[in-house]
């Protein structure tokens, strides 16, 4: 029997994608990706923006009409009738209970054998107790690298966002389970592990916070495992962090949601610091590696922007040398207190500041891989194609490895440095030595 899990949104809903998928590997089931026939799929939804709820109703109609498809993420936890009108082949499983769903393959074996049809064996599922830290994935089918929940909901109440409204408030995996499932995985052979969670900042922050958390897996884990943070909020990025993040096998990629550049919009937005405020977070993040990759989400056409609060923003881009940009035009999302909000930007100008900032984007990420020219680095290997290993740096670059050493495996870290020539077309190429850090 075929699975595929479809996977939108974030390397959160990517981490817990994986722990479902590795469930039903574990039970006899083969995964597959979504280009390949499945007896069931399982969509998990993003609710972000408008459009990837609409590309999620769209793979949802899609699979339906191959086979049962079980709808579950954000977006079922928020509008779940909605989903459930768009087939009769469709489930919906709300995010309060998607955890769950790492029983269900084991459901499934014993209802088909019983007779039961696939759709029959997933409505007789029965709810059960499952908590949002029971994604622990084993084994990886859609990636490379180890993803490990950390942390889930978020206590900000940011105006535009409805993710703290489906997720709920912000919770913390014991670090002490935290360690021991990191070891499971360096045991396992990962050699890069990356932590996720809704607000990955908001970890355990009325105590030791991310940084204690840090300490603890620096100590545990041996020379040869790479850690690597999903994107982090910068009000929670604090002194004992930023030490902790000096450590050699941290990796040298941030990625902050910034939003604006405007004092004025991220006020009216309900963002908890100012402009003064980030450029220091940023300064010190640039400060704890040699030239970072450093990542913004930013989002156009927040009602009241005016061309005075762009231009500012674009200005504050320019100053702070990000590597790239992740740009989303202003969705407004209902049950938020945007949703109706007033001096909303006309489309047409919310989505040329957006067509700007992304070519501003290209810009900034060909300055940052020429800087790179020449320079070592250490590369994960993901995936051989054309004779050729194909990886991503330490520092977020993807890259076409050169003299990949003999024993090459998928997850192996291997070290090397930047050709010194850019190429006009494709991937930067990244020449391996014969030493490889091996596990």
């Amino acid at each position: 029997m075929n699975v595929c899990v479809y996977t939108l949104g974030c390397r959160l809903n990517q981490c817990e994608s994986e722990a479902i998928a590795d469930s039903f590997s574990k039970e006899g089931f083969t995964v597959v990706s979504e280009d390949q026939g499945a007896d069931l799929y399982i969509v998990n939804t993003c609710t972000v923006t408008s459009k990837a709820e609409q590309k999620a109703r769209r793979m949802i109609r899609k699979f339906a009409r191959i086979a049962p498809t079980l709808a579950t993420g954000c977006y079922a936890q928020v509008n779940e009738e909605e989903l459930k009108a768009l087939s009769d082949q469709v489930i919906v499983v709300p995010l309060e209970k998607k955890a769950h769903l790492l029983q269900l393959a084991k459901h499934l074996k014993a209802s088909l054998v019983s007779g039961m049809s696939m759709k029959e064996g997933c409505l007789s599922f029965s709810d059960g107790k499952a908590s949002v830290f029971d994604y622990d994935a084993a084994s990886f089918s859609y990636h490379s690298r180890a993803y490990l929940k950390i942390q889930d909901g978020c206590d900000n109440s940011c105006a535009y966002c409805r993710v703290h409204i489906a997720r709920g408030k912000a919770v913390s995996l014991d670090s002490s389970l935290v360690i021991e499932r990191a070891l499971a995985l360096e045991e396992a052979g990962f050699q890069e592990i990356m932590l996720t969670g809704v607000n990955l900042t908001m970890y355990d922050h009325q105590g030791d916070g991310l940084g204690g958390l840090l300490e603890k897996l620096l100590r545990a884990l041996s020379a040869n495992v790479r850690l690597r943070l999903s994107s982090m909020e910068p009000d929670h990025i604090d002194g004992r962090l930023l030490e902790a993040l000096k450590d050699p096998r941290m990796q040298p990629h941030f990625h902050i949601p910034v939003q604006s550049g405007s004092d004025r919009v991220l006020q009216l937005v309900d963002r908890h610091y100012t402009i003064s405020e980030l450029s220091s977070i940023l300064e010190q993040l640039k400060q704890s590696k040699d030239d970072p990759f450093l990542a913004a989400d930013i989002i156009t056409g927040l009602p009241g922007e005016s061309e005075e609060d762009f231009q500012e923003t674009k200005q504050f881009i320019l100053s702070q040398g990000f590597s790239m940009l992740h740009v989303f035009p202003f969705s407004p999302r209902p049950d938020t207190p945007l949703y109706h909000a007033k001096h909303r930007v006309p489309e047409k100008i919310r989505d040329e500041r957006a067509l700007e900032l992304r070519e501003l984007s290209k810009q900034l990420h060909d300055s940052y891989r020429e800087r790179q020219l020449g320079k070592e680095s250490e590369v994960i290997l993901q995936n051989r194609k054309g004779g050729h290993w194909y990886g991503l740096s330490g520092n977020y670059l993807e890259v076409k490895v050169i003299d990949a050493p003999p024993f090459a495996r998928e997850g192996m870290l291997v070290k090397g440095r930047f050709s010194d020539k850019l190429p006009k077309t494709g991937k930067m190429e990244f020449i391996s030595y014969e030493t490889a850090i091996r596990n």
